[in-house]
C-alpha cells in the first residue's frame, strides 16, 4: 500500500502537466473511493495517516460521517448533487480526524464507471497549509485542475480494467465499453503495451508505486503519429491489507515531449546551419537539416539581389511569361537523386507571376497549404511542369517560408511532404519559421561580410604549418581539405613539433564549426600546444592544460550580453614518439583514434581512452604507451576524413584502413590515395590527414651510463663522454661537453635523489642528458661576483644551443643540445 508521501509525487506530477510550479501549493494527498450512495468502499493508508481512522473503522460507513461540522454536512449534499450534475467537483471541506480535531482539506472528486453500470467516485484529499489565504489557494488549485485533466483507470489482479474515468477516453480515444473488462494488451496490442503490463505486475507484487513511467502508443483518435504518455501506478489494498487491484493515473505528454524534441532540434540547428560565410552553403545546410526531420523535400531559393560569393547574380528578364525571381541555393529530399526538383542547385528558378512564391516574397508572410490543391483553377494552372511533378511524387502538403533579415526578404524556403501522410499544421509552420530565421541571420551575415573572405583565407594559410620536419624521429606528409573549399577556412589543424632527446610531438586537432571563428580559435590552440610542448609535458597533462586554456578563452570571449563569440569545443590527439626507445605515448580528447600500419601493411586502431572534447567539461585524460617497430606508419586524421551522411563512422574507418594497407607506397603517394577515397561532392566537414613513418636511432648513436652518487664520479663521467665523442668523430665538441657533463652531473649529485644516468645522443645535434629521481626543477641563477656557486646552469645555457628539463615517471631529465658543426 502506498503511503501519503508516495501519493504526493503522483498528484504533484499530474498537476504539473497543467500549471507547472503552482502544484507546489499542495502538501499531501490521500485517496478513498465511495459508491453512489456515499458509502466508503475503499480506503488507503495515506487516508489513514491523514485522519487517523483505519480502513476497518471507516469502510462501509457514510463518507459524511467524517465531516467536521453541520455546515460541512450541508455542503456534502450540495457536493454530491454537483458531482452528479457536472461529472466531478473540487472544493474546500472540513474533515474530522480520529481525535475529533478539524482538518481543512482540498477535496477533488473524479467519477469512475464500472461494467455493472454503477457509479463510483475517486476522492483525493490534500491538507491545506496553514499559510496564505484560503480563497487564493483555492483559485490557484482550481486553475490547476481545469488545465490538467488526468486519466484514471483501476485494474484487478488480472490487469483487467474494472473502473475508468471519462478523461482517459479523451486522451487515447478508447471508449469505456472497449476498455472495461479487458487488459491493455487486448485493447492496444504491441510491445509497448506489454512493457506497461510488466510494470503493473511489478507494482502489484512489490507494493511500491511507479511514478512517471513513459511509453509511446498510436492511439485510436490520432493514428497519424505516436503519443507519449506519463503514467503513475500504485497498488490498492482493502481494509484487511489484501491486494485488490491497481490504480493508474495517465497524462498525455505528447505536446511536452514534442516541444522538448523541437527545442533540441533548434539547438542543433544553431550549430549545423550557417557554419561558413558562404550563402550557397548555408542554403544547402538549411535544406539538409530539414530533411527528413520534418519535411520530405525542401528547397531554398534566394532572390537575385543576394550576392553569391564575391559577385552579384546577373539580373534575368522575363522568360515565357514567368519571372526568374529566385536562384536555387539548396535542395534535399528523402528520395535519391532528388527527382522532385525541376532545377538543380545554382540554377535560376522560374515561378508564375501570380503564385504563393511571389506573394511570400512581396508580403514577407509565410504560406501554409495543409492540403495542396492541384485541381483546375488554382495557381498551378500557370505552372504545368511543377504541377506534373507534384502529382507524380505525391506532394500533398506545402509550406513556403520567407527568409528575411533586418527588414529585407532574401528568399524563400519551401517545405513539402510526400511519404509522410500527416499534413503540415500551424505549429509546424511556426517551427519552420524559427529554423529559417536562424538560417536567415547567417545568410545576411554572409551577404554583408563577403569582403572578409580574403582575410580569412590569409589567416588560415598563415596559421597552418608551412613546412613539416620530423627530424631523426619520423618522416611526415600531410593533407588538409577544408569544408569551405572557396576560402580554405576551417578549424582543423595539425603539427609536428621537435622535442628534446631526438623525440617528436605529433598533434591533430579539430575545432567545432567552420569559418573564421573556428580558424581563429584553432590558431590560439595551436599556439598553446606549441608552448605546452616546449615545456615537455606528458600527453595527458598537456591535454589537461589545453582543456583549461580553451575553457578560459571561452569565458573571456564574451560579448556585451555575456554570450560566447568564439567557437567553443575542440577535439585533439597528441602523441610523443621517441626514436631511441621506439616507444610512442598518446592521449586523446574526444578525437578519433590513430591508425597504425605495420611495415608489412597490417592496419590496427589502438584502443585509446577517448576522453571528453576540450572545453566541454573539466575532464582528466589518460595516456597509453606503445612500442612501435621501425618503419611503421602512424596515421592521424580528423572525423571529416571518415564521416559521411549516408554511412556509419565505422564504415569510414574500415575504408581508411583498407587504403592505408599499402606498405610499399611513399607517404606522399599514400596521402594522395587516402584523399582520393573522399566523395567528389563538397565535403560537409574539414578533413585532415597527418602521416608519420617512424625511424629509430641505431645503437651506435646512443650512449648511456649509470653513475654512483659519489662526487668523485664527476671526473669519470667527463672521461666517458669525451671517449664516446672521440668514437663519433666529434672531438671539437669535447671541451664544451666536458663542462656541460660536469655541471649537470654535479647538480644531480648535490640536489637530486636516487640513481643518476648520463646519456649522449647523436643525430642532427648532440644531446647530453642527466636523469635522477628528484622531480624538482633546477633554477638558472645569475650569481654575484662574490658568490662561490650558482653559475652551473648559467654556464650550461651559454655553452649549449638549447637546454631544458622534462619530467619522467621516475623523476626528471636535465638536458642540453649542441650543434654538431661549430658556428662560423
Amino acid at each position: 500500500m502506498p503511503t501519503g508521501e508516495d501519493m504526493m509525487p503522483i498528484a504533484t506530477r499530474a498537476a504539473e502537466q497543467g500549471a507547472g510550479q503552482s502544484a507546489g501549493q499542495t502538501t499531501g494527498a490521500a485517496i478513498a473511493v465511495v459508491d453512489e450512495k456515499g458509502t466508503l468502499v475503499g480506503w488507503t493508508q495515506a487516508a489513514e495517516r491523514l485522519t487517523g481512522f483505519s480502513a476497518a473503522e471507516v469502510v462501509g460507513r457514510a463518507a459524511a460521517d467524517l465531516l467536521a461540522a453541520t455546515e460541512d454536512s450541508v455542503k456534502a449534499w450540495a457536493f454530491a448533487e454537483r458531482c452528479r450534475a457536472e461529472g466531478g467537483w473540487y472544493g474546500l471541506v472540513g474533515l474530522r480526524d480520529r481525535a475529533g480535531a478539524r482538518l481543512d482539506v482540498n477535496l477533488n472528486a473524479a467519477p469512475l464507471a464500472g461494467r455493472d453500470g454503477r457509479s463510483r467516485w475517486l476522492l483525493s484529499a490534500t491538507r491545506i497549509p496553514a499559510v496564505g489565504s484560503a480563497p487564493v489557494n483555492r483559485l490557484g488549485l482550481d486553475s490547476i485542475l481545469s488545465r490538467a485533466p488526468v486519466g484514471i483507470a483501476v485494474r484487478d489482479l488480472e490487469l483487467r480494467c474494472t473502473w475508468v474515468n471519462d478523461a482517459l477516453a479523451l486522451q487515447d480515444g478508447i471508449t469505456r465499453e472497449q476498455r472495461l473488462g479487458r487488459r491493455l494488451t487486448e485493447v492496444l496490442p504491441g510491445g509497448e503495451s506489454e512493457a506497461v503490463e510488466t510494470v503493473m505486475r511489478q507494482v502489484l507484487k512489490s507494493g511500491m508505486p511507479r511514478v512517471d513511467h513513459a511509453y509511446r502508443l498510436v492511439v485510436a483518435n490520432d493514428s497519424r503519429r505516436e503519443h507519449e504518455f506519463s503514467t503513475s501506478f500504485f497498488r490498492l489494498d482493502d481494509a484487511d491489507g489484501d491486494t485488490v487491484g491497481l490504480c493508474a493515473m495517465i497524462v498525455d505528454v505528447t505536446d511536452r515531449h514534442r516541444a522538448r524534441e523541437r527545442l533540441a532540434t533548434l539547438s542543433e540547428a544553431s550549430t549545423r546551419i550557417g557554419t561558413t560565410l558562404d550563402v550557397m552553403r548555408t542554403g544547402q545546410e538549411l535544406a539538409d537539416f530539414a530533411v527528413p526531420r520534418f519535411a520530405d523535400y525542401v528547397t531554398v531559393d534566394l532572390v537575385e539581389s543576394v550576392p553569391l560569393g564575391e559577385e552579384l547574380l546577373a539580373r534575368l528578364g522575363a522568360m515565357g511569361g514567368r519571372i526568374p525571381a529566385f536562384r536555387r541555393a539548396g535542395l534535399a529530399s528523402i528520395h535519391k537523386g532528388i527527382p522532385e526538383s525541376l532545377w538543380p542547385r545554382g540554377e535560376p528558378v522560374l515561378v508564375p507571376a501570380f503564385s504563393p512564391f511571389t506573394d511570400v516574397l512581396t508580403s514577407g508572410r509565410s504560406h501554409l497549404e495543409p492540403v495542396l490543391d492541384t485541381s483546375p483553377g488554382t495557381w498551378l494552372d500557370q505552372d504545368p511542369e511543377r504541377a506534373a511533378k507534384i502529382r507524380m511524387h505525391g506532394m500533398h502538403s506545402l509550406m513556403i517560408v520567407p527568409i528575411h533579415a533586418r527588414g529585407e526578404v532574401l528568399g524563400v524556403a519551401v517545405f513539402v511532404r510526400t511519404d509522410d501522410p500527416a499534413p503540415f499544421e500551424a505549429d509546424d509552420l511556426l517551427f519552420a519559421e524559427e529554423i529559417v530565421n536562424r538560417a536567415a541571420l547567417s545568410l545576411d551575415n554572409a551577404r554583408r561580410y563577403v569582403r572578409e573572405r580574403a582575410a580569412a583565407f590569409a589567416l588560415q594559410r598563415n596559421l597552418l604549418p608551412r613546412r613539416l620536419n620530423g627530424g631523426p624521429a619520423v618522416e611526415v606528409a600531410s593533407r588538409y581539405l577544408p569544408a569551405d573549399t572557396e576560402d580554405g577556412v576551417g578549424g582543423d589543424w595539425f603539427d609536428v613539433i621537435p622535442l628534446s632527446g631526438a623525440r617528436v610531438a605529433l598533434v591533430v586537432g579539430d575545432v567545432v564549426g567552420h569559418g573564421i571563428n573556428a580558424a581563429a580559435t584553432m590558431g590560439r590552440l595551436r599556439t598553446a600546444v606549441h608552448t605546452l610542448a616546449n615545456m615537455d609535458l606528458p600527453p595527458d597533462e598537456l591535454l589537461a592544460q589545453l582543456d583549461d586554456t580553451i575553457t578560459r578563452l571561452t569565458e573571456e570571449d564574451l560579448d556585451a550580453l555575456g554570450r560566447p563569440v568564439a567557437v567553443e569545443g575542440a577535439t585533439c590527439l597528441y602523441a610523443v614518439y621517441d626514436p631511441v626507445t621506439r616507444r610512442c605515448t598518446m592521449a586523446r580528447a574526444g578525437h578519433p583514434p590513430p591508425a597504425i600500419i605495420s611495415p608489412e601493411g597490417e592496419v590496427t586502431f589502438p584502443d585509446l581512452p577517448s576522453g571528453l572534447p576540450l572545453g566541454v567539461d573539466r575532464a582528466s585524460f589518460e595516456a597509453v604507451e606503445l612500442e612501435l617497430p621501425e618503419g611503421c606508419v602512424l596515421a592521424f586524421y580528423t572525423d571529416g576524413l571518415i564521416e559521411r551522411r549516408d554511412a556509419d563512422i565505422d564504415v569510414g574507418m574500415r575504408r581508411l584502413g583498407a587504403v592505408l594497407a599499402q606498405p610499399g607506397l611513399a607517404l606522399e603517394e599514400l596521402s594522395t590515395a587516402v584523399v582520393g577515397t573522399l566523395s567528389s561532392r563538397a565535403p560537409s566537414d574539414d578533413a585532415t590527414l597527418l602521416l608519420a613513418r617512424t625511424r629509430a636511432l641505431s645503437t651506435d648513436q646512443v650512449a648511456s651510463w649509470e653513475l654512483s652518487r659519489d662526487p668523485a664520479v664527476v671526473g669519470h663521467a667527463r672521461a666517458l663522454a669525451v671517449g664516446r665523442l672521440t668514437e663519433w668523430g666529434l672531438d671539437h665538441l669535447a671541451p664544451t661537453t666536458e663542462l656541460i657533463v660536469s655541471e649537470l652531473v654535479t647538480n644531480a649529485i648535490r640536489y637530486g635523489t636516487g640513481p643518476i644516468t648520463l646519456r649522449l645522443i647523436r643525430h642532427h645535434v648532440l644531446v647530453c642528458e642527466v636523469s635522477d629521481a628528484n622531480d624538482s626543477v633546477p633554477r638558472l641563477r645569475h650569481a654575484r661576483a662574490t658568490d662561490e656557486g650558482g653559475r652551473g646552469l648559467f654556464l650550461v645555457s651559454q655553452l649549449s644551443h638549447r637546454r631544458g628539463t622534462r619530467y619522467t615517471t621516475g623523476g626528471k631529465i636535465v638536458w642540453a643540445e649542441q650543434e654538431l658543426s661549430p658556428e662560423i
